[in-house]
């Protein structure tokens, strides 16, 4: 009889340009973040990994802060194991620390809270071109920041969801939402305990229109309560796009 072994949950804190990748999700005609850091955990390791991640980016979407977890029959070096990755994947992807947790931690179902970002820049930079969207159109933030507490006023987002999900539902619990900007930077924050497919980009298209006033305050809390998406704004493009922190309660 073979003798009874147990596996080691771990969780990889990373981040990635998200430019040269198919998003995150591994994708058989395309070049993906989740296929990228599987082969080098298994080069490393000399075993197949196959790593569950805290959820889906985008085409294009960056992450300053993504979480993923792995299983291994050993405890390891963890301070080891960081610089041994880093060293083995491109410069696109980093490692920022390894975590021990309990066997039954799950990177997706117990993240608690994710924060995301959307960059833009009103004058013409050479050097935010694949960070952040480009947008000259003079914008009314204050009527944007509006529109952020109007979310606070509802659960259901379908009409900001990608149509033709396998989602049970479409509530999100919104814990932040808001605009800063920053002379011609211009940022919008929001925090959820969840978020649907393609909704940061959609709400972030329909507040543009309310900054362009051409969408009212009224009419922002009509379009969410018709749960469709064909009445929301446009998706602004992916590479302005930033995960930038996901919360555990044990990390």
């Amino acid at each position: 009889m073979k003798p009874e072994t147990f596996n080691l949950r771990y969780f990889i804190e990373f981040a990635y340009k998200g430019t040269r990748y198919h998003g995150w999700q591994y994708q058989p005609n395309a070049i993906s973040v989740q296929e990228t850091l599987n082969k080098a955990l298994s080069v490393l390791f000399k075993k197949e990994i196959d790593v569950v991640g805290a959820g889906r980016t985008d085409a294009g979407v960056h992450a300053k802060q993504m979480f993923a977890h792995f299983d291994l029959e050993e405890s390891i070096d963890i301070p080891f194991y960081v610089h041994k990755l880093n060293s083995f994947l491109p410069k696109d992807i980093a490692i920022l620390n390894i975590h021990s947790v309990h066997d039954d931690a799950h990177a997706r179902f117990d993240a608690a809270k994710r924060t995301y970002e959307y960059h833009i820049h009103t004058q013409k930079n050479a050097f935010d071109c694949d960070d952040s969207w480009f947008y000259q159109n003079k914008l009314n933030v204050d009527l944007m920041n509006q529109a952020c507490k109007i979310l606070f006023d509802h659960i259901d987002f379908e009409c900001f969801s990608k149509t033709h999900t396998d989602v049970n539902t479409f509530n999100c619990k919104i814990y932040e939402a808001f605009w800063q900007q920053n002379n011609d930077k211009l940022v919008f924050t929001i925090s959820a305990d969840r978020f649907l497919r393609n909704m940061v980009r959609a709400i972030v298209g329909t507040m543009v229109n309310i900054g362009l006033e051409k969408v009212s305050l009224d009419d922002f809390t009509k379009i969410i309560e018709s749960k469709d998406r064909s009445q929301a704004g446009f998706s602004v493009p992916a590479h302005g796009l930033y995960l930038t922190k996901v919360v555990y309660d044990y990390i």
